[in-house]
């Protein structure tokens, strides 16, 4: 199992998973345009994708979403209550539902039900059953709850959110509304939670750890270098970012 990324933040993301024939998008906050830059850096064309998750319909994880599935023919998974909110009546998805697995290609795909100011927000745990290797994408939640500390225990590979530190929040440019919106229940991971689930879950099978979402107003690389470099038993981490993301990993 493979993950790449073609871009991680506010700007639009777009995460890539793969195993053997599959390849599975999650999310696409890009113009078409702009994600077909970006997938050729990895030297891949849209007709390599086999399915769309979409976490929920905010712009820079949906945008793309409905222009790409269409001209490519591509199938959606979304929850209902994420398609009622990013997509038009007409558009055709399947339907996913927190806590249900389902099969896609090669991959077993569960959603995990997050807090996240959104209709039907869900994160994904990825399941190679034939060698037995988990990877989770868990960003844009508000905080951590027992469901997900539970579900993201044991993991093969993660990418985690860390899209602020609450200092840099606190003194920031954003106006009063919107930063209580990111630091609130049903906004974004800090720094500080994304590191108490790492304390948490069980680390000896971990073999990859991604820092994605990382706010560029909120937070910088340094800091979440930092502060994971503090905490023992953890790979060598890898800090995604807005123009880049980052090329594909083994898992």
């Amino acid at each position: 199992m493979q993950i790449a990324s073609l871009g991680s933040g506010s700007k639009g993301n777009a995460t890539l998973v793969s195993l053997d024939s599959t390849t599975i998008l999650v999310d696409c906050g890009f113009s078409l345009r702009q994600f077909k830059l970006r997938l050729e850096r990895l030297a891949m064309s849209p007709e390599s994708i086999d399915a769309i998750l979409v976490t929920h319909e905010h712009s820079d994880h949906s945008g793309g979403v409905a222009r790409l599935a269409s001209t490519y023919d591509i199938p959606i998974w979304s929850t209902r209550g994420t398609a009622r909110c990013a997509f038009d009546d007409d558009c055709a998805y399947n339907s996913l539902r927190g806590g249900q697995q389902v099969t896609i290609g090669s991959l077993e795909v569960l959603p995990v039900t997050v807090p996240h100011d959104a209709g039907e927000p869900v994160q994904f745990i990825f399941r190679d059953s034939k060698n037995s290797k988990m990877l989770g994408i868990l960003t844009d939640t508000g905080h951590i709850t027992s469901h997900i500390s539970d579900v993201y225990h044991e993991l093969d590979g993660l990418l985690l959110e860390f899209n602020y530190d609450e200092v840099m929040l606190e003194q920031g440019p954003y106006p009063f509304s919107l930063k209580q919106r990111v630091g609130g229940d049903l906004g974004h991971l800090s720094n500080s939670q994304s590191m108490s689930l790492l304390r948490k879950i069980n680390k000896e099978r971990l073999s990859c750890l991604i820092a994605g979402h990382i706010s560029e107003n909120n937070n910088c690389r340094n800091l979440v270098a930092e502060q994971l470099g503090q905490l023992s038993g953890l790979p060598e981490p890898v800090l995604a970012d807005q123009e880049t993301g980052f090329g594909w990993i083994a898992i």
